[in-house]
């Protein structure tokens, strides 16, 4: 799609050869001419290239979100209208649904059920933060002595706005739309394996009536352009997802600048199935609580511990249930996992089941490389199940992001508590129980900012997304996202007949 002088859009197809930076409402290219080659996980081929931002690439854009910014023109849209845009993102979004879809799927490599459910809730995020939006005030607040208090909330600025691979879409849009309806301007930097949906939504912004500068698109290397963005003094907030390592080096760049930071990092959930369990609703939720996006998820339960009683029999149906899991086409609606994004994760998942087994664990299920038929040259792990494992090991304590799970036994209540807290992470967390009292009582103890009680899912919007511990902090997907992205000015004033003399002279 292009802008005009007139702001008029002419749609472009969704799928291209060339896709371009979005800086102050134009599609450029970027200043040094290099671009990214984007793959195809599934098959190895190439999609597309892509402008690689530079970092004068990347302080126009900041140049852009500030003078977007401190000209106030989107923040000083009447609520109601901002509100509109963004239902009006969303309407976009759903006539383009097919369309997207497919490209966040050959960007990926997802099975066609994880990206359909993916944009759905992209989709549904612009529609949530439109209505909240609408509820975001200030406070009046009774203060004694003939003084009157209340509160605004006014946006915190020019936000930089740093999105994981594994969901490009879905993690833009828990980021961007809660931002600019409270009125900020937004930087997104798509992880430069999979940049291609969030430069679509850039462009559907500009669409729906987004003011050019308000949402800038720049893929291009972290190391580079997401460091200049983190300690650019220009740039008032950092939001980022990825691993915890380069979480905590964002933060101490941001601290330099005192920028606002949130940080959704990684994970190493647990599932606790209890012997009153419904065995077979907890195998079915435990499945898909690892092998869900080829398990390529921050809150994937990737340790499940299972009551001693009922070991055997949850074990041998878990197992089976594993071994009929489908790899292959992406698009088949029977294929339920998808590929693993490159050869460097690949080898990442295989160097630590692996390892495993050097350290003596034993594998129920997979454990190698596989090679689906007619996608020979994609990069895809089979799902693997690992028991005989301590917590002593690296592939029980370290997050692995891959479709590898660890099974351990528990005796009783307290030591499955335990266990569930014994990990410097705690995003999230599954208890599968009959006994709504037991489950309510484990929930309230685990370290871990979800905790799912006999159902698989961790997020819709609305509800709060984010972690304890080393899996970051701040909240995401959730009306509470809004003051991540605001500032609350007191002004207080004073009503009283009599001047105020305070010193008595």
């Amino acid at each position: 799609m292009t802008v005009t002088r007139e702001n008029k859009i002419e749609q472009e197809s969704t799928k291209r050869e060339f896709y371009h930076l979005i800086i102050n409402g134009e599609k450029v290219k970027s200043s040094t001419g290099e671009t990214i080659k984007t793959y195809n996980p599934a098959t190895g081929e190439l999609i597309a290239e892509v402008a690689k931002a530079s970092k004068e690439d990347a302080n126009n854009a900041v140049a852009a979100a500030r003078d977007a910014f401190d000209n106030g023109k989107w923040k000083k849209y009447p609520i109601g209208r901002r509100a509109q845009v963004l239902n009006k993102i969303s309407a976009i979004m759903r006539t383009r649904f097919n369309e997207i879809v497919e490209l966040e799927i050959l960007d990926t490599g997802k099975s066609l059920h994880a990206a359909q459910g993916q944009v759905t809730q992209a989709i549904e995020d612009f529609e949530f933060y439109a209505g909240a939006i609408v509820g975001h005030r200030g406070t009046v607040n009774n203060v004694p002595g003939q003084f009157h208090n209340y509160t605004e909330k006014e946006p915190v600025g020019v936000c930089a706005q740093i999105i994981p691979w594994n969901y490009p879409l879905m993690m833009a849009a828990w980021k961007v739309a809660p931002a600019i309806a409270v009125g900020c301007s937004v930087i997104v930097k798509p992880a430069s394996l999979t940049p291609l949906t969030a430069i679509i939504l850039g462009e559907i912004c500009l669409e729906a009536g987004v003011p050019a500068g308000v949402v800038n698109v720049i893929p291009g290397s972290g190391a580079d352009v997401g460091n200049f963005l983190v300690e650019h003094p220009k740039v008032d907030k950092v939001a980022f997802t990825g691993s915890t390592p380069i979480g905590k080096d964002i933060m101490g760049k941001a601290s330099q600048t005192l920028k606002r930071v949130t940080l959704e990092l990684g994970g190493k959930s647990p599932s606790l199935v209890f012997e009153d369990a419904d065995i077979d609703a907890a195998v079915d939720g435990s499945l898909f609580g690892i092998f869900y996006n080829s398990g390529q998820s921050c809150e994937a339960r990737s340790r499940l511990y299972v009551h001693e009683d009922i070991y055997d029999e949850f074990m041998s149906k878990f197992v089976e249930k594993t071994k009929k899991l489908q790899l292959g086409n992406p698009f088949d609606k029977t294929t339920h996992m998808g590929a693993i994004i490159d050869q460097g994760q690949l080898d990442t998942i295989d160097g630590y089941v692996q390892s495993a087994k050097k350290e003596g664990a034993e594998i129920l299920a997979g454990g190698n490389v596989a090679k689906p038929e007619g996608y020979e040259n994609g990069y895809w792990y089979e799902p693997t199940i690992i028991s005989n494992v301590n917590h002593d090991m690296s592939i029980v304590k370290e997050e692995i992001f891959g479709p590898v799970v660890v099974v351990m036994k528990f005796k009783d209540e307290k030591e499955a508590i335990r266990l569930a807290n014994d990990t410097e992470f705690g995003l999230g967390s599954a208890v599968w129980s009959k006994d709504g009292a037991r489950a309510t009582r484990v929930a309230n103890q685990i370290q871990a900012g979800i905790v799912m009680i006999n159902c698989p899912f961790s997020a819709f919007p609305g509800t709060p997304f984010g972690g304890y511990k080393q899996s970051g902090f701040g909240r995401e997907l959730c009306i509470e996202t809004l003051d991540l992205y605001s500032e609350t000015k007191s002004i207080l004033s004073y009503y009283g007949s009599r001047p105020l003399n305070p010193f008595g002279l």
